[in-house]
Protein backbone atom coordinates (compact mmCIF):
# COMPACT_ATOMS: atom_id res chain seq x y z
CA UNK A 1 0.00 0.00 0.00
CA UNK A 2 2.75 2.23 0.42
CA UNK A 3 4.41 1.96 -2.29
CA UNK A 4 1.32 2.58 -4.69
CA UNK A 5 0.92 5.77 -2.09
CA UNK A 6 3.49 7.29 -3.01
CA UNK A 7 3.76 6.21 -6.52
CA UNK A 8 0.42 8.11 -7.05
CA UNK A 9 1.35 10.78 -4.72
CA UNK A 10 3.13 13.41 -7.35
CA UNK A 11 0.31 12.85 -10.36
CA UNK A 12 -1.72 13.40 -8.10
CA UNK A 13 -1.03 16.34 -6.65
CA UNK A 14 -0.72 17.33 -10.13
CA UNK A 15 -4.60 16.39 -11.20
CA UNK A 16 -5.42 18.67 -8.42
CA UNK A 17 -3.45 21.48 -8.51
CA UNK A 18 -4.69 21.69 -12.05
CA UNK A 19 -8.35 20.80 -10.78
CA UNK A 20 -7.79 23.90 -7.98
CA UNK A 21 -5.26 26.16 -9.04
CA UNK A 22 -4.19 26.43 -5.23
CA UNK A 23 -1.04 24.72 -3.54
CA UNK A 24 -2.69 24.19 0.02
CA UNK A 25 -5.99 22.61 -1.63
CA UNK A 26 -4.39 20.24 -3.64
CA UNK A 27 -2.21 19.11 -1.00
CA UNK A 28 -5.25 18.80 1.44
CA UNK A 29 -7.51 16.98 -1.55
CA UNK A 30 -4.51 14.66 -1.94
CA UNK A 31 -4.34 13.62 1.59
CA UNK A 32 -7.87 13.44 2.14
CA UNK A 33 -8.02 11.51 -1.16
CA UNK A 34 -5.31 8.92 0.16
CA UNK A 35 -6.82 8.69 3.74
CA UNK A 36 -10.17 8.01 1.99
CA UNK A 37 -8.90 5.36 -0.05
CA UNK A 38 -6.80 3.33 2.55
CA UNK A 39 -9.92 3.18 4.80
CA UNK A 40 -11.92 2.33 2.14
CA UNK A 41 -10.27 0.48 -0.22
CA UNK A 42 -7.09 -0.77 1.31
CA UNK A 43 -8.69 -4.72 1.29
CA UNK A 44 -9.47 -4.03 -2.20
CA UNK A 45 -7.19 -6.16 -5.04
CA UNK A 46 -4.23 -3.80 -5.86
CA UNK A 47 -5.61 -3.91 -9.74
CA UNK A 48 -8.80 -1.91 -8.62
CA UNK A 49 -6.35 0.30 -6.46
CA UNK A 50 -5.45 3.19 -9.22
CA UNK A 51 -9.24 3.49 -10.94
CA UNK A 52 -10.34 3.48 -7.06
CA UNK A 53 -7.91 6.01 -5.88
CA UNK A 54 -8.82 8.56 -9.16
CA UNK A 55 -12.20 8.17 -8.30
CA UNK A 56 -11.76 9.38 -4.69
CA UNK A 57 -9.65 12.48 -6.15
CA UNK A 58 -12.05 13.18 -8.81
CA UNK A 59 -14.52 13.40 -6.38
CA UNK A 60 -13.06 15.44 -4.43
CA UNK A 61 -11.86 18.06 -6.66
CA UNK A 62 -15.40 18.05 -7.50
CA UNK A 63 -16.78 18.91 -4.23
CA UNK A 64 -13.82 21.37 -3.58
CA UNK A 65 -15.61 23.52 -6.63
CA UNK A 66 -18.94 22.86 -5.64
CA UNK A 67 -18.15 24.38 -2.34
CA UNK A 68 -16.13 26.81 -3.91
CA UNK A 69 -18.77 27.82 -6.13
CA UNK A 70 -21.64 28.03 -3.50
CA UNK A 71 -19.66 30.33 -1.18
CA UNK A 72 -18.51 32.62 -4.28
CA UNK A 73 -22.10 33.40 -4.46
CA UNK A 74 -22.92 34.62 -0.87
CA UNK A 75 -19.26 35.52 0.11
CA UNK A 76 -17.60 37.47 -3.10
CA UNK A 77 -15.31 39.24 -1.07
CA UNK A 78 -13.89 35.80 -0.08
CA UNK A 79 -12.78 35.46 -3.27
CA UNK A 80 -8.99 33.96 -3.78
CA UNK A 81 -6.52 35.96 -5.28
CA UNK A 82 -4.09 34.15 -7.87
CA UNK A 83 -0.74 36.65 -7.24
CA UNK A 84 0.90 34.06 -5.87
CA UNK A 85 3.71 32.44 -8.05
CA UNK A 86 2.42 29.00 -9.27
CA UNK A 87 4.15 26.00 -8.38
CA UNK A 88 2.75 23.52 -10.68
CA UNK A 89 5.59 25.10 -12.52
CA UNK A 90 8.74 23.64 -10.47
CA UNK A 91 7.35 20.24 -11.54
CA UNK A 92 9.23 20.10 -15.00
CA UNK A 93 11.56 17.41 -15.53
CA UNK A 94 14.45 18.35 -13.62
CA UNK A 95 17.30 16.13 -16.77
CA UNK A 96 17.10 19.33 -18.71
CA UNK A 97 20.08 20.33 -20.88
CA UNK A 98 20.75 23.86 -19.73
CA UNK A 99 19.10 26.94 -18.29
CA UNK A 100 17.22 28.08 -21.37
CA UNK A 101 15.86 24.58 -22.20
CA UNK A 102 14.32 25.00 -18.71
CA UNK A 103 12.99 28.12 -19.23
CA UNK A 104 11.24 26.70 -22.14
CA UNK A 105 10.09 23.90 -20.65
CA UNK A 106 8.87 26.06 -17.49
CA UNK A 107 6.79 28.14 -20.43
CA UNK A 108 5.51 25.15 -22.34
CA UNK A 109 3.97 24.01 -19.05
CA UNK A 110 2.76 26.67 -17.67
CA UNK A 111 0.68 27.42 -20.51
CA UNK A 112 -0.66 23.80 -21.25
CA UNK A 113 -1.91 24.38 -17.53
CA UNK A 114 -3.57 27.42 -18.08
CA UNK A 115 -5.17 25.98 -20.72
CA UNK A 116 -6.31 22.76 -18.88
CA UNK A 117 -7.69 25.36 -16.42
CA UNK A 118 -10.30 27.04 -19.35
CA UNK A 119 -11.26 23.19 -19.84
CA UNK A 120 -14.91 22.13 -18.75
CA UNK A 121 -14.12 20.08 -15.19
CA UNK A 122 -14.87 16.83 -16.90
CA UNK A 123 -12.85 17.20 -19.81
CA UNK A 124 -9.50 18.40 -17.27
CA UNK A 125 -10.26 15.24 -15.61
CA UNK A 126 -10.56 13.20 -18.54
CA UNK A 127 -7.71 14.36 -19.91
CA UNK A 128 -5.62 14.33 -16.82
CA UNK A 129 -6.07 10.55 -16.47
CA UNK A 130 -5.57 9.64 -19.94
CA UNK A 131 -2.82 11.21 -20.72
CA UNK A 132 -0.90 11.78 -17.90
CA UNK A 133 -1.70 9.06 -15.61
CA UNK A 134 -2.02 7.22 -18.61
CA UNK A 135 -5.21 5.16 -17.51
CA UNK A 136 -7.25 2.88 -19.90
CA UNK A 137 -10.75 4.45 -20.73
CA UNK A 138 -11.97 1.49 -18.81
CA UNK A 139 -10.00 2.57 -15.74
CA UNK A 140 -10.80 6.77 -16.25
CA UNK A 141 -14.66 5.59 -16.94
CA UNK A 142 -14.30 3.40 -13.68
CA UNK A 143 -12.85 6.63 -11.54
CA UNK A 144 -14.59 9.48 -13.01
CA UNK A 145 -17.98 7.41 -12.46
CA UNK A 146 -19.15 7.38 -16.13
CA UNK A 147 -19.48 5.80 -19.25
CA UNK A 148 -16.46 4.39 -21.50
CA UNK A 149 -18.51 6.57 -24.80
CA UNK A 150 -18.30 9.40 -22.09
CA UNK A 151 -14.70 9.27 -21.28
CA UNK A 152 -14.05 9.24 -25.43
CA UNK A 153 -16.11 12.13 -25.98
CA UNK A 154 -14.35 14.14 -23.13
CA UNK A 155 -11.11 13.12 -23.89
CA UNK A 156 -11.34 13.98 -27.59
CA UNK A 157 -13.08 17.44 -27.10
CA UNK A 158 -10.43 18.48 -24.16
CA UNK A 159 -7.97 17.49 -27.41
CA UNK A 160 -9.61 19.46 -29.47
CA UNK A 161 -9.60 22.60 -27.16
CA UNK A 162 -6.19 22.49 -25.84
CA UNK A 163 -5.12 21.95 -29.96
CA UNK A 164 -6.99 24.74 -30.69
CA UNK A 165 -5.72 27.18 -27.44
CA UNK A 166 -2.03 26.14 -27.45
CA UNK A 167 -1.28 26.01 -31.76
CA UNK A 168 2.09 25.85 -32.06
CA UNK A 169 3.07 24.64 -28.64
CA UNK A 170 1.21 21.80 -29.28
CA UNK A 171 3.31 18.76 -29.67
Amino acid sequence: MDAFLKSIERPAYRIALVGTGQEADALDLVQDSMLRFVDKYARKPQPEWKPLFYRILHNRIRDYHRRRSSRSRWFTWLADSDDEEDPIQNLADHRQKGPEHQVQLDGTFAQLEQALRGLPFRQQQAFLLRAWQELSVAETAAAMNCSEGSVKTHYSRALERLRERLGDHWP
